[in-house]
């Protein structure tokens, strides 16, 4: 238990920053202003309601019960009366509950809305550093939680209502008594300033332990192959268990503060205050006459007093869920970690593919460089191969030309215009990525290649899939490029995928093409194909291409060699093996030294 509060996450929230995030979450609630105005209208007649059907009943009892002047006539007069009230009663109940709740949830989605399109906006180095349960978390538990938050605004609007008419009425009827009640606050506001405190601390921890499930949860679905595969499950289950057990113990301190300051508090002070009337009212009974109507009006107005508080403090759990759900969701709104912008006003095309890197150094966490002093050029149409052990910097010079991340130094051009003067949306279009693993949509064949991108036909899918070979195995499936694909498209082989990411890429007749260890997992059945597909594809195109298999980039126009984020050898094939350096030994130990002579 001693460890629990140790994160950032489990500290309780000062209140001055407790204020701040309310403010924000309020400025999601401005474009609905009409429906919460129309609320308070609602709650404000409720609370007239309140204090008019007690005061119909004292009136009742004390002028005709007491008197027993209470004809049918008046009997079903008050009746008619009081029945009217409560209708107007729950039709006010209605229209501020509607209103407020409409225009809560409409809050609601813009505030989702608005964390998803940040995400969108996200360079690669935050998903880099930030778990996947962890934002999907944010963006359903987190924002969810709002709901219950726009809730306690409408409780507390109603409550403070019926406490001040309530108040009011009392002090009107009887002053001494009335103050008597009020007596009762101070020791209240001390117990909301100990559990806003206090349970602050403990729903930060609570949300912290949710989203690590949430993790949990999601690598656990992601790997239950390797996890089946490897006979991981029971240490899966114990990691899970102990995190569940985490959140579990935050709830019970949750509860355990719900149960000692909330409803149980205010129903003692309420039973105090009670007991503090009466005996009042007996006291003044022994001096002057005392009428039971007005006894049962006031009793009657100091529930409604102390009710609203119940229902205030209980929701207080979900004021402090949602300052808390509210701080996650503006952690990621607030987050500067952007993908990289480029020049104001950058408007150039691609129109050759030429590639230039001129003294680039990168380091993904701005300290430690991962590549150091890259330059090498390829022309249009060239081909040049990028090899050297994992770790060397093949796929961070990829990153930072498709401007995943930003460079620190150095310059990268593209047809001698420097890479951050062309729009996204161009670079995007010109520069066609092929990764190892081929992610594939739920949908069909067709959406896969096209990418729901609806300006492109069925005619251009058919033809792109046809360049790449794809259409072999494509037109022997049950409805060909309309059948199904299952999420991951798992049913489908690792070449078979591949081939559809071809076809994705070659649709939109990119530029550059940029094939990221694209053979890397290709079984033997489609290999032949890969490579007839990949030949079409770099035709006609610049290539920059990361290999594994150094007998595929034997044809390249320029191969380097990196080690440690430098560019340690650099040439053709034939040029790279009469050297005998690296390359050579690279290549003399996956083919044999007899394939060499």
């Amino acid at each position: 238990m001693a460890d629990q509060y140790k994160s950032a996450w489990a500290k309780s929230i000062p209140f001055k920053q407790q204020v701040k995030i309310m403010g924000r979450l309020m400025t999601y609630a401005k474009p609905y202003k009409k429906q919460f105005i129309g609320a308070i209208v609602g709650a404000a007649g409720l609370a007239g309601m309140n204090i008019l059907l007690p005061y119909i009943l004292q009136e009742y009892m004390d002028k005709y019960l007491a008197k027993q002047r209470a004809s049918v006539k008046i009997i079903l007069a008050v009746a008619a009366l009081y029945a009217l009230g409560t209708i107007l009663k729950a039709f006010s109940q209605f229209v501020q509950s509607f209103l407020f709740q409409m225009g809560a949830e409409r809050g609601l989605e813009d505030a989702r809305r608005a964390l998803f399109a940040k995400l969108e906006t996200l360079g690669m180095r935050y998903f880099d550093q930030t778990p996947a349960g962890s934002i999907v978390s944010r963006v359903t538990n987190d924002t969810s939680t709002m709901s219950d938050f726009w809730n306690v605004w409408l409780t507390i609007l109603v409550g403070l209502f019926s406490i001040i008419s309530s108040f009011v009425v009392m002090l009107k009827w009887a002053p001494k008594v009335a103050l008597m009640v009020l007596a009762f606050l101070p020791i209240l506001a001390v117990a909301v300033w100990y559990y806003n405190h206090y349970s602050s601390r403990v729903y930060r921890h609570m949300r912290e332990k949710l989203s690590e499930l949430n993790t949990k949860l999601n690598e656990s679905i992601e790997g239950i192959g390797i996890i089946q595969q490897f006979r991981q499950e029971k240490r899966i289950s114990d990691e899970f268990e102990a995190t569940n057990e985490d959140y579990l113990r935050s709830r019970k301190a949750m509860i355990r503060t719900n149960s000692l300051l909330l409803g149980s508090m205010i129903n003692l002070l309420y039973s105090l205050a009670l007991v503090v009337v009466l005996a009042a009212f007996g006291l003044m009974s022994m001096h002057s006459f005392v009428e039971a109507g007005m006894v049962y009006a006031f009793t009657t107005y100091v529930a409604n007093f102390f009710n609203p508080m119940t229902n205030m403090m209980d929701n207080l759990t979900f004021l402090q869920d949602g300052v808390v759900a509210g701080s996650r969701m503006f952690h990621i709104l607030d987050d500067t970690q952007y993908v990289p912008a480029q020049n104001p006003g950058a408007n150039a095309m691609v129109t050759q593919g030429k590639i230039e890197f001129k003294h680039v150094s990168f380091a993904y966490d701005g300290k430690h460089k991962i590549l150091k002093d890259i330059s090498f050029v390829a022309n249009p149409g060239e081909t040049v191969a990028l090899v050297g052990h994992t770790g060397s910097g093949k796929s961070s010079i990829i990153n930072v030309m498709m401007r995943f991340y930003e460079f620190g130094e150095g310059q990268i051009l593209i047809d001698d215009v420097d890479i951050r003067d062309y729009p996204m949306a161009e670079l995007r279009r010109k520069l066609g990525l092929v990764l190892q693993d081929s992610f594939m949509f739920y949908g069909d064949i067709s959406s896969n290649i096209r990418l729901f991108n609806k300006d492109i036909t069925d005619e251009q899918v058919e033809e792109a899939a046809k360049f790449v070979q794809a259409d072999r195995f494509i037109e022997q499936l049950p409805g060909g490029y309309h059948a199904k694909v299952i999420e991951g498209g798992s049913q489908f082989s690792s070449g078979e995928r591949q081939l559809i990411s071809f076809a994705r890429t070659i649709v939109t007749e990119p530029k550059v093409l940029v094939l990221d260890e694209a053979t890397a997992n290709i079984d033997t059945e489609t290999e032949n194909l890969i490579q007839e597909g990949l030949k079409r594809m770099r035709r006609g195109r610049t290539t920059i291409a990361i290999a594994h298999r150094l007998s595929t980039i034997k044809d390249a126009n320029l191969i380097l060699v990196l080690d440690a984020g430098r560019i340690v050898e650099r040439g053709t094939h034939d040029e790279l093996i009469a050297k005998k350096g690296r390359y050579y030994d690279m290549y003399e130990l996956q083919t044999g030294v007899d394939s060499l002579k």
